[in-house]
C-alpha cells in the first residue's frame, strides 16, 4: 500500500547522506555526533531527514512555532480551542518569576501572556510529569496571581479595586503524563475551577488545564482527527509520517508550520546544537525526577517505620498493662486462698485436707505458712 512521505510535503529536506556528510565535513560537528548514543544518532537523522516527525516538544522547536511576538495567531488558536473560548494575545510577560529556585528546571517551554480582557495565560509544556503534581499546580498560579496583583496595584496605585484582578490560567502540556494523570488513561483533557459545595456563586479565577499527551496519543490510535484540538495535539505529539501526513491534508496551518521548523534543520550545526541542549535538559530534568522518586520512596519508608514504631510502643504498653493486670489478679488470688486456708484450718480441717483442697491454688510451702501462723 502506498503511503506519503514527509518529503513530498517538503521537498526543501536534507537527505540522510547528505546530512551525515556535512557533519563528516566539521570536524567539531564530527566530535559532537559521535558523543551522542547511537540512538540518539539515529533519532536525530531520522528526524532532520524527514524519515519520523520532528519532535515538536523540543524547546527550540516549540518557542519558534508558538513564540506571540512575531506571530500571536498560532498560541491564540491553541489556547482558544483549550479554553473554549475567542482569545487575543495583547502581549508576551516576562517569565522571571518569584517562583522557588530550581523550579524552572522542571519545565521545558514556559510562556506567559496577558489577553485581551486582561487575563494572563501561562503555557508550560513538561517532557516528564513530576511527583505532586497538585501542589507544583497550585504554587505555580498562586505565583502568577501575586504576579498580577503587584503589577495591577503599581498601575492603579490609590485607585487600586480588586475588580481590576482578571483570572490566570496555568496550562501544561505533558509528554510523559504524571501518575496521577495515568490513573484516568481515556482522559486527556482536564479543566478545573474551584467551585463551592454549597451551590455559592463566587467566580475565583484561578483556572488550571492538563494535558497528557502520551495518553491522547493512545486514545487517538486509528481514529481520524475531527477537532481543531485533536489537530493542535497531534501536531505536538505525532512522529508517524502517514498520521502527520493526514494532518497536513485536514489542517494546512501545520503543514506551514512543520516547513517554518524544517528550515531551521537546514543549519545541520546550528540544529544539532539546539538537539545537545536538548538532551543535556532532559538529562537534567530525568535526574531531577528520579531524586523525587528517592525522596517520595525515602519519605515513605520513613512514615513506616515510625508507624510501626508507634504500634510497637503501643503493643508494649498494652503487654505492660496486661502483665500488670495478671500481676494484680494473682496477688488477690493469692490472698483469697490464703483467707479461705485460714477459714479450713479454723474449722478444725488437716493440713493434708486444706492442702487437697486448695488444688494447686496455693503451694505447700504457702499453706504451711498458713498453718503456722493459724
Amino acid at each position: 500500500m502506498y503511503k506519503k512521505t514527509l518529503r513530498e510535503y517538503f521537498p526543501q529536506l536534507l537527505s540522510r547522506e547528505e546530512i551525515q556528510h556535512r557533519i563528516n565535513g566539521n570536524r567539531e560537528l564530527q566530535e559532537q555526533f559521535n558523543a551522542w548514543s547511537e540512538e540518539q544518532q539515529e533519532q536525530f537523522l531520522g528526524m532532520c531527514s524527514g524519515e519520523r516527525g520532528l519532535k515538536v516538544l523540543y524547546d527550540f522547536f516549540c518557542k519558534e512555532v508558538l513564540n506571540p511576538e512575531y506571530d500571536p495567531a498560532r498560541l491564540e488558536s491553541l489556547l482558544s480551542v483549550i479554553l473554549q473560548e475567542p482569545v487575543r494575545i495583547v502581549k508576551v510577560l516576562p517569565n522571571d518569576s518569584v517562583r522557588i529556585a530550581d523550579e524552572g528546571a522542571l519545565v521545558v517551554t514556559d510562556i506567559i501572556v496577558e489577553l485581551e480582557d486582561g487575563s494572563i495565560a501561562n503555557v508550560e509544556i513538561q517532557k516528564i510529569g513530576y511527583l505532586f503534581t497538585g501542589p507544583r499546580c497550585s504554587c505555580y498560579m498562586s505565583d502568577m496571581m501575586l504576579r498580577q496583583y503587584r503589577r495591577v496595584r503599581r498601575q492603579q496605585g490609590k485607585h487600586f479595586s480588586y475588580k481590576d484582578i482578571k483570572k490566570i490560567y496555568l496550562i501544561v502540556l505533558y509528554e510523559k503524563s504524571p501518575q496521577e494523570l495515568k490513573e484516568m488513561p481515556t482522559v486527556y483533557l482536564h479543566r478545573s475551577r474551584h467551585i463551592f459545595d454549597t451551590g455559592l456563586q463566587m467566580d475565583l479565577l484561578q483556572r488550571c488545564v492538563l494535558i497528557p499527551l502520551d495518553i491522547f496519543k493512545k486514545n487517538m490510535q486509528g481514529k481520524p482527527i475531527g477537532t481543531l484540538l485533536e489537530a493542535w495535539l497531534t501536531f505536538f505529539c505525532e512522529e508517524d509520517p502517514e498520521r502527520l501526513g493526514k494532518l497536513f491534508d485536514t489542517y494546512p496551518m501545520f503543514r506551514e508550520m512543520y516547513g517554518t521548523l524544517y528550515e531551521m534543520c537546514q543549519n545541520v550545526g546550528q540544529i544539532m546544537g539546539f538537539f545537545s541542549e536538548e538532551l543535556r535538559i532532559l538529562d537534567r530534568n530525568t535526574a531531577q525526577y528520579m531524586i523525587d522518586i528517592q525522596q517520595e520512596q525515602l519519605d515513605s519508608q520513613k512514615e513506616q517505620l515510625d508507624s510501626q514504631r508507634e504500634q510497637l510502643e503501643q503493643k508494649e504498653m498494652q503487654l505492660s498493662r496486661i502483665e500488670q493486670e495478671l500481676a494484680d489478679q494473682n496477688k488477690k488470688a493469692k490472698e483469697e486462698a490464703r483467707e479461705a486456708a485460714r477459714k479450713l484450718f479454723e474449722g478444725g480441717a488437716t493440713l493434708q485436707l486444706v492442702i487437697a483442697a486448695m488444688n494447686n491454688m496455693l503451694t505447700e510451702e504457702e499453706i504451711r505458712a498458713v498453718y503456722e501462723n493459724n
